[in-house]
């Protein structure tokens, strides 16, 4: 158990001491962390309502109780926008809720109306949908349902609702080529979108300006680059079983079967690229944020790789590191549980070895 709550503002809890740490959620200016029984604290920035803790407060240096009537199970925290699930397979959202200019719709509320606080999308459960994931982008919305089925929301801009047309929805709707996919995991980043089925193989769509969709660019990079369709990645993926999935903000990462790490976009490489530092070691989990990754081995050990500008990386260093080095940070005795990675900062959970 962890003594929390000197940090916290008061949750309501009678037994706050006995409560654990459940998992933390980076997002791109602010923190979502959610404890072990369901309740979830928020931290940071809050200029658009990303927080959900109403518009008076515009950031806060200390986390803030967000209540909803059942436990938390998931967060995402976007730029603009943010969302909440529950451990009853119920979405709130809340933020900024779009325009005709930047895009209508990604809180998926049927209007373009901003909500300061937490608000069921009760257009899920008119349809008897439950979300089992979600991930809030710039302007647009991706939910992981239950039965497998891939729902988008907001700006159609760049191709990132995967249904071809690049009109705004302002509901939540199928992506209707994933519709014959049982996909397992999503991911996504700033404007595009990821989709693992059960099968190991990947889709991507959505804007592929830094070639984040690991589908390659031909000869160079286009600013306007995207796919409005989903697209299974290739290359040196094709025949290997995906079991992880990670995007970050024009970035991606993935992880095979037999523990090897594959990463692509940020202008770097354009199609899958195997991280041959790491074949010592078999990685079991990524994450990725902007122009940086993490890598969890099975050892519980931390490798991070990319641009450290903001010291994300872990290495006391704000270098580039163009290679996973390990962290070695993480205290004797310990081994990493799980990470996140905020567009600007990390947090991880560790537990006794």
């Amino acid at each position: 158990a962890l003594s929390l709550f000197s940090l916290f503002e008061s949750g309501g809890g009678d037994d706050d001491d006995d409560v654990c740490l459940e998992k933390v959620y980076c997002g791109a200016s602010g923190t979502a962390i959610v404890l072990g029984d369901g309740r979830c604290f928020v931290v940071g920035s809050n200029k658009n309502g990303e927080l959900g803790i109403g518009s008076a407060k515009k950031d806060t240096s200390k986390p803030i109780h967000l209540p909803l009537p059942d436990p938390v199970a998931k967060a995402s925290l976007g730029p603009n926008f943010s969302a909440l699930l529950t451990t009853t397979g119920d979405l709130y959202t809340f933020g900024y809720g779009g325009s005709r200019l930047n895009g209508m719709g990604c809180l998926g509320q049927g209007n373009t109306d901003s909500h300061p606080t937490p608000t069921l999308v009760n257009s899920l459960i008119e349809d008897g949908c439950y979300a089992a994931d979600v991930h809030c982008g710039e302007y647009s919305m991706t939910v992981l349902t239950t039965e497998g089925e891939v729902l988008t929301c907001g700006s159609g801009a760049y191709g990132r609702l995967g249904n071809l047309e690049t009109i705004d929805q302002l509901y939540l709707e199928p992506v209707e080529l994933m519709g014959a996919e049982d996909v397992t995991q999503i991911a996504g980043g700033f404007a595009f979108s990821l989709a693992l089925n059960s099968g190991g193989i990947i889709h991507a769509w959505g804007r592929n300006n830094e070639g984040q969709l690991g589908t390659g660019m031909g000869l160079g990079a286009d600013m306007y680059a995207m796919e409005s369709l989903p697209r299974e990645i290739e290359g040196n993926l094709q025949g290997r079983n995906v079991t992880r999935i990670a995007a970050g903000h024009s970035h991606a990462a993935a992880v095979t079967s037999d523990g090897a790490l594959f990463t692509w976009g940020m202008n770097d490489t354009h199609e899958p690229k195997l991280q041959t530092t790491l074949l010592h070691t078999k990685i079991v989990d990524v994450a990725c944020g902007q122009n940086y990754t993490l890598a969890l081995d099975e050892e519980g050990r931390l490798y991070s790789m990319g641009k450290g500008k903001t010291g994300v990386l872990g290495l006391a260093s704000t270098k580039v590191s163009n290679q996973p080095i390990l962290i070695e940070g993480i205290p004797e005795g310990e081994k990493v549980a799980s990470m996140s990675c905020g567009w600007a900062h990390v947090a991880c959970t560790t537990e006794l070895k």
